[in-house]
């Protein structure tokens, strides 16, 4: 299946960003976004290029997904904005499922923009590929997978452990709920045991077989 990689994300967020009324489009994504209407939103052709499951979208529709779409280009190595993530989550927006070695975590307010800040510390090139979009009503589902190199510290409950310039490609499914284009909740789930393998972090088996143990 083809994967969408940052280069058209970016290009794509330029046009929902004049849907929205944001600032300026990005200069590599003017030719895109040249005859792309304020009013409409996302075009044919722009969605042409985004792995979606039904392209037949609402104009309302279109508008959520472009938020999504900038929500993820606020997170991406080279813009890591996180007064512009924070900016898209409605003023009791929550984003529930980020927890790792901790288990699940709840983030809202400033808590969502300094998840961009520790992604962009652990992984400081992530990026997204997105590989199918479902869009319906409020509701945006996207399949992808987040890449990038352990260049930062990442810590556990036991200590923290040093970079050391592994690649990781881990799966990942977000739901976003959204309201009024804003996002009153985002659900993300990412495949942490893959992302564990590939940062060497090896389950210990055999103090959780111990733990359980009966007593005597």
């Amino acid at each position: 299946m083809k994967v969408h990689r940052w280069k058209t994300i970016t290009a794509l967020v330029a046009a929902a960003s004049l849907a929205l009324g944001a600032g300026a489009a990005p200069s590599q994504a003017a030719t895109l976004v040249e005859n792309t209407l304020v009013s409409t939103g996302l075009s044919a052709s722009d969605l042409a290029r985004l792995p979606l499951t039904d392209r037949h979208l609402t104009k309302h529709e279109k508008a959520n997904l472009a938020v999504v779409l900038r929500a993820y280009h606020a997170g991406e190595g080279d813009v890591l904005d996180a007064e512009g993530f924070m900016d898209l989550f409605a003023e009791d927006g929550v984003l529930n499922g980020i927890g790792g070695v901790e288990g699940q975590t709840s983030l809202r307010g400033e808590q969502l923009g300094g998840l961009i800040v520790w992604m962009g510390g652990f992984l400081p090139d992530v990026h997204r590929d997105l590989k199918r979009i479902t869009v319906s009503g409020d509701v945006v589902s996207i399949e992808l997978s987040i890449q990038g190199s352990f260049l930062g510290p990442f810590e556990t409950p036991a200590g923290v452990i040093r970079p050391t310039g592994a690649k990781v490609d881990f799966p990942t499914a977000d739901f976003w709920y959204l309201r009024n284009g804003k996002v009153e909740v985002f659900d993300c789930h990412i495949a942490f045991t893959t992302l564990y393998a590939q940062l060497g972090i090896l389950p210990d088996y055999a103090s959780a077989v111990a733990a359980s143990a009966p007593k005597r």
